[in-house]
């Protein structure tokens, strides 16, 4: 998968996978690995401000390039190793979802389905025809359908003439997919996969008993909030929500009167999404610009300007709840995850304002080890894309060994062939001098007759 060179043990660099997460407020670079038990290890974690990224589109390429370089070298220091290969993540307003069927005939009602029938199709969903400027970035499947028998998960082993195939299929804008690469690729790295984030952070925080109940994802970044909507374990839905946790800071912003990293500071510190949680006479207290008289907040203020954008927000997030279909069938309720999931009070507000069960999601199940700083919502997406790289790695990994199983195979059937032509050659060679030695005792015995 990605082609380490780790300085420090060159044993675990084929192990090593390095996922991207471009964002509007961060962009964060992780190192990790599978261990022995199942688990994914961190071994780098490079973090840094994202200076060229506005609501997951790349505005400024220059700024975003030495970002990358920036926190990509923190995460190789730490890490101990050189990074060449990264798993890059993408968001952002333009992305869309769509759902497709499609369908291809085979050959032989003898041959059972195989991957290869399954790549095929799936190929075919990547040539369908998009709206000028767009390309298919996931073709995710959803079930089988073998000559009208439907509800199949996995077609392999199947026999059938008509395999067709529902799929849910994500596009984005070429020039923002285009300026990603060109980012990736002008900080000396190479793309070797392209994921969306809110499917590598559901990888990261949700469990597969929740995918299989009906839950929905709400990933609050910076300049975006992403859903992703599963059930029966497997996703229906995906929406892309202009508005994330910078909104609320410029709100904050106007509301109060300050300038945006006083507003961003008190969001953090003190941010609440439920004004009914906080009392009156709880009062901060802002430092003025130069030697201008301090500013005075109150909490509940503070409180009431998120509130009303964060239900805003969620009102969005109903809305597209109700457009898939599945409102009635989300048994596992909102896993809220991202930067923005980190305010006071917003599990609450979430059930208020949609009436389900609501938790904060954080990766910290998947991880080996006890860091705290890894066990934040901010870090889920990072998280999920290494865990998409790992899983990447493992499949080809066992596609090359089937490979040099089939080699192999092939190896011995050749090597048989060819001694059973030794040996067929052989006995030919020994029927033929037996037949001669024949003829010639037949001569002598006729020759001596004639005599």
């Amino acid at each position: 998968m990605e082609n380490k060179t780790n300085q420090g043990n060159p044993n675990l660099a084929s192990e090593l996978v390095v996922g991207l997460d471009i964002g509007t407020t961060k962009i964060a670079a992780m190192v990790g690995r599978r261990n022995e038990f199942g688990k994914v290890e961190i071994l780098g974690i490079g973090k840094t401000e994202s200076l060229g990224v506005n609501r997951g589109v790349v505005v400024n390429i220059e700024q975003t390039v030495a970002s990358i370089k920036t926190a990509v070298a923190i995460a190789a220091d730490k890490a101990n190793v050189d990074i060449g290969e990264v798993i890059v993540g993408i968001a952002g307003q333009h992305i869309k979802s769509m759902q497709h069927r499609g369908m291809i005939t085979r050959q032989s009602l003898e041959d059972e389905v195989s991957q290869k029938d399954i790549d095929n199709l799936i190929d075919n969903m990547h040539r369908l025809v998009m709206s000028p400027g767009e390309e298919i970035i996931h073709v995710i499947p959803q079930e089988y359908i073998i000559d009208s028998e439907s509800g199949i998960k996995n077609p392999i082993g199947h026999a059938g003439i008509r395999l067709e195939g529902n799929f849910h299929i994500i596009t984005g804008q070429v020039s923002a997919v285009k300026n990603i690469f060109k980012c990736v690729d002008r900080a000396g790295l190479q793309t070797v996969d392209l994921h969306l984030e809110p499917l590598a952070s559901s990888d990261a925080v949700l469990s597969d008993e929740e995918k299989e109940a009906g839950v929905v994802l709400v990933d609050i970044g910076g300049g975006t909030t992403d859903v992703a909507i599963f059930y029966d374990g497997i996703i229906r839905h995906t929406a892309v929500i202009p508005f994330g946790g910078n909104i609320i800071t410029d709100d904050i912003k106007e509301g109060c009167g300050i300038i945006r990293t006083q507003a961003e500071q008190l969001k953090v510190k003190f941010g609440s999404a439920l004004s009914q949680e906080n009392q009156e006479n709880e009062i901060i207290s802002i430092p003025g610009l130069r030697g201008r008289p301090h500013k005075e907040i109150s909490v509940k203020f503070l409180a009431q300007i998120i509130q009303a954008r964060m239900e805003e927000i969620l009102e969005f997030v109903l809305f597209e709840i109700k457009s898939s279909g599945y409102e009635r069938k989300l048994s596992a309720g909102i896993v809220v995850t991202g930067g923005g999931s980190l305010l006071k009070h917003l599990p609450q507000l979430v059930m208020l304002t949609t009436g389900l069960d609501c938790r904060i999601g954080t990766p910290n199940e998947h991880l080996a080890g006890t860091d705290d700083e890894l066990k934040n919502p901010l870090y889920a997406t990072g998280v999920g894309l290494v865990m998409k790289g790992i899983e990447k790695y493992e499949r080809e990994l066992k596609r090359g060994k089937n490979n040099v199983k089939v080699e192999i195979e092939q190896e011995k059937i050749e090597e048989k062939i060819k001694e059973s032509k030794k040996v067929v050659g052989h006995s030919q060679r020994k029927v033929g001098s037996f037949f001669t030695s024949i003829i010639e005792r037949t001569k002598d015995w006729m020759s001596d007759d004639i005599e």
